[in-house]
């Protein structure tokens, strides 16, 4: 039976990417890291200078309020910058991690803003205003700015409570990706107080200038990395649908094209927030993996149907214009220097493994894949498996049936396995492997855990989780 290789899939010497990209060293992780403490300390400087541990001998409370309010103020101008899509910390830090980091800091700066509020109010609290909500009115209605700031603590307050896991549930990705944009309005609205009343931003000249630079390379950051980047990308690559073909049940890819797209910068097991000019709806941006090695002349995108606006792609129509941002995410293989590469993907985590099957350069024989799924016909892409089997020597596993009755990355057949035993008998060699993972949040966890207690080093297991 002869296998022919599916369309933008790679020829069997095409294992590198179009454009050569260069690996990001990983010590600007570690380099990023210290930036983001040493800013804190800055903080904590500035408010000493300004006389705050003076302050704390006569009035504790608005010390500690000052204090807490620059830490607030600081931790979430470093949640913007995580959320500016900078190209190079999204490469340094990778999405599971600097999602991880967003969370930290969202939750963090918000307590440390409530700190803020009530130890003002009880510091300002006095004869004449005995009372806290009695001083804490008097506070938004008579102090210059602070009805913005209240304004934008609101925007703040809802962005966190949509942001806890069981409200997130409740919501549509677009109407929660909607009210997290408030963010930036409540950043926004807190600026104006701090100009005007704020003793630690306007108190010295290396104050005001340390405020005002973190403001601007925040907002910088926001209006080159998510607006202006995505709109030159655009206007210079010009994205349409080719074609819409069905994959299997709820399974639609996409095909598009494009001008000069071997000067887009994007690896395979990247994705970008597409948006499709297809009518109503067309602003509401979702997450694709590339489905494809981009090598060729186009990109493909595979989508499962979710129920969350993704049910639109299988009616899209060639010629319809595809908005892009991005590439983003650090599943790819630029630090892959050769040898086993072992990948475990669940449902339509298969994704952006099939576009890394195509670029890695192992060796015929060196690759798995161990694909997980509900039942035969939630299996995608038989005719490329079957390819890369027979052109390079992939081990294509397939792991079928329903769930394990215990948190697991495997199906309940395996039930009399542990996790990490599974996953040695499956592939022998795991512990020497690069490790690739990709699934819903809860399995790619319970798989990345597999694969450290099979003798994985962690900095081998890359890992891309399917969450919002």
């Amino acid at each position: 039976m002869t296998v022919t290789a599916p369309r933008y899939s790679p020829a069997p010497d095409a294992h590198r990417p179009r454009r050569t990209l260069r690996a990001t060293p990983r010590w600007y992780a570690d380099l990023g890291g210290v930036v983001a403490g040493l800013t804190m300390l800055i903080v904590t400087a500035l408010w000493v200078h300004n006389g705050g541990i003076r302050q704390l001998t006569g009035d504790a409370f608005s010390a500690a309020g000052r204090l807490t309010g620059l830490w607030a103020s600081d931790l979430l101008l470093l949640q913007v910058l995580l959320m500016a899509r900078i190209p190079l910390v999204e490469r340094a830090f990778g999405q599971d991690r600097l999602a991880r980091w967003h969370r930290w800091t969202g939750f963090t700066s918000f307590w440390l803003m409530i700190a803020h509020i009530v130890l003002i109010t009880i510091g300002y609290t006095g004869a004449d205003s005995p009372s806290f909500l009695g001083e804490l009115w008097d506070l938004i209605w008579s102090y210059p700015g602070m009805l913005l700031a209240t304004a934008g603590t609101l925007a703040l307050v809802m962005v966190v409570v949509t942001s806890i896991r069981a409200a997130r549930r409740r919501l549509r990705y677009e109407s929660w990706h909607l009210l997290h944009l408030y963010a930036y309005a409540g950043v926004g609205l807190a600026l104006p107080h701090q100009l005007w009343t704020g003793t630690d931003f306007v108190g010295s000249a290396v104050s005001t200038a340390y405020w005002w630079t973190l403001y601007a390379v925040s907002a910088g950051a926001v209006l080159a990395f998510r607006i202006g980047l995505p709109v030159w990308r655009n206007l210079r690559h010009r994205l349409v649908v080719e074609r819409v073909v069905p994959e299997g049940p709820g399974l639609t890819s996409v095909y598009l094209t494009g001008r000069r797209l071997d000067r887009l910068p994007v690896r395979a097991g990247q994705f970008f927030q597409w948006r499709f000019l297809d009518g109503p709806g067309w602003s509401r941006s979702h997450p694709y993996s590339l489905s494809a090695t981009p090598h060729g002349p186009g990109l493909r995108i595979t989508v499962k149907d979710l129920g969350d606006g993704s049910s639109r792609v299988a009616a899209l129509r060639p010629g319809t214009r595809a908005l892009i941002e991005g590439p983003y995410g650090k599943l790819t293989g630029e630090t892959y220097a050769g040898g086993p590469v072992t990948m475990l993907a669940c449902g339509i985590g298969v994704t952006p493994l099939i576009a890394l099957l195509g670029e890695l350069p192992y060796a015929p024989g060196e690759a798995t894949l161990i694909y997980r799924a509900r039942d035969e016909r939630e299996i995608a892409f038989r005719a490329e498996l079957e390819w890369f089997a027979a052109r390079r020597g992939v081990r294509v596993i397939h792991l079928l049936g329903p769930r394990a009755a215990r948190p697991s990355w495997l199906p309940a057949r395996y039930a009399d396995h542990t996790d990490a035993g599974a996953l040695r008998q499956l592939v022998p060699g795991i512990a020497g492997s690069q490790i690739y993972v990709c699934g819903p949040e809860a399995w790619a966890e319970a798989a990345r855990n597999a694969a450290r207690e099979a003798g994985a080093r962690p900095e081998d297991i890359h890992t891309e989780l399917f969450a919002w």
